[in-house]
């Protein structure tokens, strides 16, 4: 038993107390502020467990040598993210800038040498005003920033997709599709097989973050209709 207390009451007890701390707050950022707009389950399941693994990666490797450890941990998130950069399908922007957040906010709570210092409470203080603060900037740019959706759409009537048949053709994909379409933009064109493929953005009130990821355009093909 008294194995047991000053087992938690050392290093990494403290350490599994910044772990649940960092896990609070990453659910919050991940739970309340980003899948209750996305409802991208497969992102809510990589951002959870991706904040476990980093949190627990970047703490044992500071328990080396320290020197040794600050090109370890940035040698090691480096590899981590030339991965998930080359072995992974694109990622949307806005789901990049929560994985790159809450990366960083594992890291931060994992790399704080609160056991060292003799204000342990000013340094777990110090933890809860940039959780605090990360948290309100996220909730505040959610609250006014309205994301607006996009779908990928293999259209068949690639003669309206002249300039001069804009009305026409958001008319014709408005009714197909029933969205509310605010711009379209024309990628690659198939004239042998009549088709070409559009990326559609709409008004889905903020529900849905829609990306068919089954066609392949350069970024240099895309063109405003």
């Amino acid at each position: 038993m008294d194995y047991l207390i000053s087992f938690f009451s050392g290093d990494f007890g403290f350490a599994l107390l910044r772990f649940l701390v960092c896990i609070v707050v990453n659910w919050v950022i991940i739970d309340r502020l980003y899948y209750k707009k996305a409802r991208r389950r497969d992102f809510y399941f990589t951002f959870m467990l991706i904040s476990v693994a980093i949190f627990f990666l970047v703490y044992f490797m500071m328990g080396m040598d320290r020197g040794k450890a600050t090109m370890g941990v940035g040698l090691g998130l480096f590899g981590i993210f030339s991965i998930m950069r080359y072995r992974t399908d694109t990622m949307p922007v806005r789901e990049m800038t929560y994985l790159f957040i809450i990366v960083c906010l594992s890291v931060v709570h994992a790399m704080v040498d609160i056991e060292s210092t003799p204000d342990v409470l000013g340094d777990f203080l110090r933890l809860f005003i940039i959780d605090v603060i990360t948290v309100i900037a996220i909730f505040v740019c959610e609250s006014h920033l309205k994301i607006m959706n996009t779908k990928l759409i293999q259209y068949d009537r690639p003669e309206l997709c002249k300039p001069e048949n804009k009305e026409k053709l958001i008319a014709d994909l408005e009714e197909r599709t029933g969205l509310k379409i605010k711009k379209v933009e024309v990628g690659g064109i198939d004239f042998l097989k009549d088709s070409v493929v559009l990326r559609v953005t709409y008004d889905g009130n903020g529900k849905a973050n829609e990306v068919d990821g089954q066609y392949t355009v350069r970024k240099s093909q895309w063109r405003n209709v």
